[in-house]
């Protein structure tokens, strides 16, 4: 049964200054559609540290659900799945983005890992940009495969494409019949400045669905320019009936 926040929702992306981030974490205290966080991005988990990030969004907003993307976690040896998820629990993160591209035996060792440890789980398989896939002169030729390992092992939330609402569809349509009780969440990026539209994707996620936003809500400097930017997004992310 899903267990963090709203059936439909907004994540920001804080991949930004650590500044920023406590403006965002003071901007959505109170906005019931927010149901979590996306924090790491390369440069300021370099600088600060994933526990240091986690204490100080923590002080501005303790209730908030963190969710450590480390871009993009599950390619390394399969053993290294468990120090990884060790320490990202240790810094106090709730839940981590997985893409596991380095194959089957990885996948399940690093999703393994992460429960165990007691992290809520996120696999995604497919990337927002053109190119990807084999057919578009990429080298990824079945994505649908790791979302289905992932529902196996009892994952309930999986990051898709969100500037490709026919690929949405496809994989709410696959996850129905992958997941054992039929709940699951969709999680998409790909929005504003990548050509998604958060309306239409939302046609085709199913009942849970989350859209992660950054420079969208990023762009604005004070809490009342982004409050009033995440309410335009909540407006566009509630199903209509």
């Amino acid at each position: 049964m899903l267990k963090i926040g709203a059936p439909r929702g907004i994540i920001p992306a804080c991949d930004v200054s650590l500044e920023k981030m406590t403006t965002i974490a003071e901007a959505i205290f109170g906005i019931k559609e927010i149901t979590a966080l996306k924090i790491g991005g390369i440069t300021p988990t370099i600088e600060h540290g994933l526990a240091h990030i986690v204490e100080v969004i923590k002080d501005y907003n303790p209730k908030i659900p963190l969710i450590f993307d480390f871009q993009k976690a599950g390619n390394d040896i399969p053993e290294m799945g468990e120090p990884f998820a060790e320490a990202v629990y240790s810094a106090g993160a709730d839940a981590v983005i997985l893409f596991p591209f380095a194959g089957a035996k990885t996948e399940r060792m690093w999703i393994e890992a992460c429960q165990n440890a007691g992290l809520i789980v996120y696999v995604g398989g497919h990337m927002t940009q053109f190119g990807f896939l084999e057919e578009e002169g990429g080298v990824i030729v079945n994505p649908s495969r790791i979302y289905q390992i992932a529902a196996k092992m009892g994952v309930q939330r999986f990051v898709v494409p969100g500037n490709h609402p026919e690929l949405v569809l496809k994989y709410q349509r696959l996850l129905a019949s992958e997941v054992p009780d039929g709940k699951f969440r969709l999680v998409a990026p790909g929005f504003i400045n990548q050509g998604g539209d958060i309306s239409e994707t939302g046609k085709e996620a199913g009942e849970y669905f989350d859209a992660i936003v950054g420079r969208a809500i990023t762009q604005h400097d004070n809490i009342l320019e982004m409050r009033k930017a995440i309410k335009q997004l909540v407006t566009q992310i509630r199903r209509k009936l």
